[in-house]
């Protein structure tokens, strides 16, 4: 049946993409009836990887071996017509790490379509959609290609304007899996509303209801692995229903906003750091507060995160992507962009975890302005009613960071800062005996605007560091001839040796080079770029959310257009 309904949805497509091409050259008294046959887009991407096998930095995984390449594509068509929205996605994974950087997965097919109508106040959703209520604590369907995920829900959705403040969200559904679907049902419900006391405050509460009802197969595997138990007295009776409850609040105050969510799961078989199944229920605590006004601007976040995975099944253990996660904990944590910087990123625990993060912005003129950010997160031992407790028990993760930056003219511009990390290595990246990192990195950047065409940028990192590999020294220059083409060049070294790549006795420990060379061209909506890059082992993030990449070593050519 879906197959059936692939089939005429593509044919509708296209048929109505040749009859647009053929009303180009109607009259312009006839362009009703061209209108009349709806609006169609798309979007294309394509992303290529050629593998250079180096054993010095660990790019050894089995396409360095044997696939020596790989593709990851994605075409997106879009069709409105008469209030309806038809949405279809073809995806293709040939040789890909995507999913899993150590395996190479090949498969192709339909990987999203959906069908929607708007009547009167109602939004009809069936198939694929991706939506989330509030800040996706509670539920969270989305996707992140750059990291392998995709948890679109196949399924019914309606959202209901009961207001021009006030919104309703019902569905109902299963989580896709690649090309399948995962068979335990998730349902939910959220309502928004917002409401204006007057020209200074303002209110936008909300509040979420999802339920998990597994299915038989998967809760057979769960009280197996109870039964299985040795102590009998850590045995329990697992329920097939779990229910995450959510209620969250916006207080708005002229410059100033507070935002407080509560969140309560009840308990259900989690798995724990022991890899033995309990029965926990779990709760999240999160807050922010941001005022801005002339020349400054402050947002401190706190988030308590207690028992709080939500997942499937309790048995999808996986690291990120394959972990089939249905809610999203966010990291509070600044998102770093340089290369060095970005090294070091916490991964949010979601067996518990104390997080919290203050940033400010100053601008004392039209000329400067200074970044300050800090950042702490612990174990849930690391603040209790005894206070806060920062030792090797309690330590996760730790950032300060400080940027200042000058305009010194309408083409020059420099910024100089520094950063200091702490992270947990064992914790995040599994790795038994690793010793807590500490490292500071000063960084600095460069740009120069010669004309309205051509520009230049350099930027410059060093990361002073005993500890995993070391310390490393990174240098990027960039030149920019717009508005097509970009290029850039740059390294980063390996200069000393940190605890996991001592030399042995009688050897010299030998400079890594990891090299960096890019090519980028942009005509109109479409862009192609080609990349030289090595890169070591490392955690790898995109907006919060993180997992362990090996290293890499090849070339990567990339398209995108949308028309």
């Amino acid at each position: 049946m879906r197959k059936l309904l692939f089939g005429i949805l593509s044919l509708f497509l296209m048929n109505e993409l040749f009859a647009q091409t053929e009303t180009q050259s109607i009259p312009t008294e006839q362009n009703k009836t061209q209108s009349d046959k709806g609006e169609f887009s798309g979007s294309f991407q394509t992303n290529n990887q050629f593998y250079m096998r180096d054993d010095k930095i660990g790019a050894t995984t089995t396409q360095y071996i044997h696939q020596l390449s790989s593709t990851d594509a994605w075409l997106n068509l879009y069709y409105k017509i008469n209030g309806f929205n038809f949405m279809m996605r073809y995806d293709m994974f040939n040789n890909s790490p995507l999913f899993n950087p150590q395996e190479a997965y090949s498969n192709q097919g339909i990987g999203f379509w959906q069908i929607s109508k708007d009547v009167d106040k109602f939004n009809f959703t069936v198939g694929y959609f991706y939506d989330q209520f509030g800040t996706g604590m509670a539920f969270r369907a989305y996707e992140d290609r750059n990291l392998g995920i995709d948890f679109a829900m196949e399924g019914a959705r309606v959202i209901y304007h009961l207001s021009e403040n006030t919104t309703i969200k019902a569905f109902t559904g299963k989580q896709k899996n690649r090309f399948e679907i995962r068979e335990p049902i998730i349902k939910g419900v959220n309502i928004e509303h917002r409401h204006v006391l007057n020209d200074n405050w303002s209110v936008e509460p909300g509040a979420s209801l999802v339920n998990r009802t597994i299915d038989e197969n998967t809760m057979k595997s769960i009280a197996t692995l109870i039964s299985n138990i040795p102590d009998t007295a850590k045995r329990f009776n697992p329920t097939m229903n779990v229910f995450i409850a959510n209620v969250y609040n916006t207080f708005r105050y002229k410059s100033m906003t507070l935002y407080l969510e509560y969140d309560y799961k009840t308990p259900e078989a989690i798995m724990g750091f022991d890899n033995v199944l309990t029965k926990k229920g779990g709760n999240i605590f999160y807050s922010s507060l941001s005022y801005s006004t002339l020349g400054i601007g402050i947002n401190a976040q706190y988030k308590r995160i207690e028992s709080f995975p939500f997942h499937t099944s309790p048995l999808e253990t996986q690291p990120t992507p394959n972990n089939a996660t249905v809610n999203y904990l966010p990291s509070l944590t600044r998102q770093n962009t340089y290369r060095l910087l970005a090294r070091y990123n916490a991964v949010v625990q979601e067996l518990g975890e104390n997080a919290a993060q203050l940033e400010i912005t100053l601008k004392p003129s039209k000329s400067w302005q200074i970044n300050l950010n800090t950042s702490a997160v612990t174990t849930l031992g690391g603040v209790s009613g005894a206070g806060i407790k920062w030792d090797t028990t309690t330590r996760l993760f730790r950032e300060v960071y400080v940027d200042a930056s000058h305009k010194f003219s309408k083409k020059f511009k420099a910024m100089l800062g520094v950063q200091w990390i702490g992270y947990n290595q064992q914790v995040f990246e599994a790795k038994a005996n690793a010793p807590y990192v500490e490292a500071i990195t000063p960084f600095g950047e460069l740009n120069l605007k010669l004309d309205k065409v051509h520009s230049f940028r350099f930027e410059w990192q060093y990361m002073y560091n005993k500890q995993d590999l070391g310390s490393f020294i990174n240098a990027l220059l960039e030149f920019n001839m717009a508005p097509h083409w970009s290029f850039a060049g740059g390294d980063m070294v390996n200069i000393n040796p940190g605890s996991l790549n001592q030399p042995g006795t009688g050897e010299t420990f030998e400079y890594i080079h990891y090299y960096t060379a890019f090519a980028g061209y942009t005509y109109h909506t479409t862009r192609l770029t080609l990349a030289y890059i090595k890169q070591p082992q490392g955690v790898n993030c995109t907006g919060g959310v993180c997992r362990l990449e090996p290293a890499f070593s090849g070339a990567r050519l990339t398209l995108t257009t949308n028309f």
